[in-house]
């Protein structure tokens, strides 16, 4: 696949971000939270109408979240989209989306987890997202990425546990992926085109060896891996000293990554970490994992 080029423009003072809640409900000071962070950056915010909904763990009914996020693809005054929350739900949606409107006005969109359903719908509309959030030390990053024409460079910690799994080499391509679960699950929903891409994978604990086992098993049996070019892994230091009768994460990501053969680096501060940086999906993307270093290309057209 190559980069995307529907890249949106980049805010300026006085535009406007929605804060949705696609998936689960938020805790009930979050979205004001938010609102705040981005108007100190000079922007203005708006708050959804349904984002503290509550059904179960949704943020309320598949209509309403669904409505709540094509206004804001919709709507031209709105220029970004962060999610609240990830947790579950936003697969639920996925159908709704009005990508029709996402193509003719490119908006980006500000989310991890759960949101990696929604990051699929914006990749296969060519629109880039971020994978991330705006809170921990690297805040600031995500406003030079929605304000400005930033690349990202992530550099890798080669004590972190996922850094045992790096493997050499250089690659080139978008940088596509997300929470490996939603990735799995995203088979044959949406047009999972990961070929040519750098895949990046964050891994959170709540999924056992078991999950993370049959998810990789799912996308490699699926052809969704295949012609990736390499993978920049996050953290999975959630695992530390986890084993189910005899292996670690270590060894049951080791033996799909063999499989694969392509450069892998790990140690990435990316997906459930405190401090979290926030990387753009769907951009032109160089891993280089000699220097354990991945670069990002600006998700905005300028």
């Amino acid at each position: 696949m190559e980069a995307t080029m529907l890249r949106p423009r980049s805010l300026t003072a006085g535009d406007t971000v929605a804060i949705v809640s696609p998936a689960s409900w938020p805790e009930q000071s979050v979205p004001d939270w938010i609102a705040r962070q981005v108007e100190a950056w000079g922007l203005r915010a708006v708050i959804a109408p349904h984002t503290l909904d509550r059904r179960g763990y949704l943020a309320g009914s598949d209509v309403d979240r669904a409505a709540d996020l094509n206004d804001a693809i919709r709507d031209p005054e709105i220029r970004a989209v962060i999610a609240s929350v990830g947790g579950c739900g936003s697969f639920r949606i996925v159908p709704d989306v009005d990508v029709d409107a996402l193509r003719a006005d490119p908006k980006l969109l500000v989310g991890y987890s759960d949101i990696t359903a929604l990051h699929q719908v914006w990749n296969a509309a060519g629109v880039p997202t971020l994978h991330g959030a705006i809170a921990g030390a690297h805040a600031d990053h995500v406003r030079r990425l929605l304000t400005e024409d930033a690349d990202t460079v992530v550099d890798a910690d080669r004590g972190a546990l996922s850094a045992g799994l790096t493997r050499t080499g250089t690659a080139e391509g978008p940088l596509l992926g997300g929470n490996l679960e939603m990735l799995a699950r995203s088979v044959g929903v949406v047009d999972l085109d990961l070929a040519g891409g750098i895949l990046l994978l964050e891994i959170n604990r709540a999924a056992g060896l078991g999950m993370v086992d049959r998810a990789l098993t799912q996308l490699r049996y699926s052809g969704a891996l295949d012609g990736v070019a390499g993978v920049a892994l996050g953290s999975i230091d959630q695992f530390v000293g986890y084993e189910d009768r005899g292996w670690s994460i270590v060894d049951t990501l080791r033996d799909h990554f063999d499989a694969l053969g392509v450069p892998v680096l790990g140690g990435l501060p990316l997906g459930h970490v405190e401090d979290l940086v926030t990387v753009p999906l769907g951009t032109a993307a160089v891993l280089d994992v000699d220097h354990g270093r991945l670069t990002v290309g600006s998700p905005s057209g300028g």
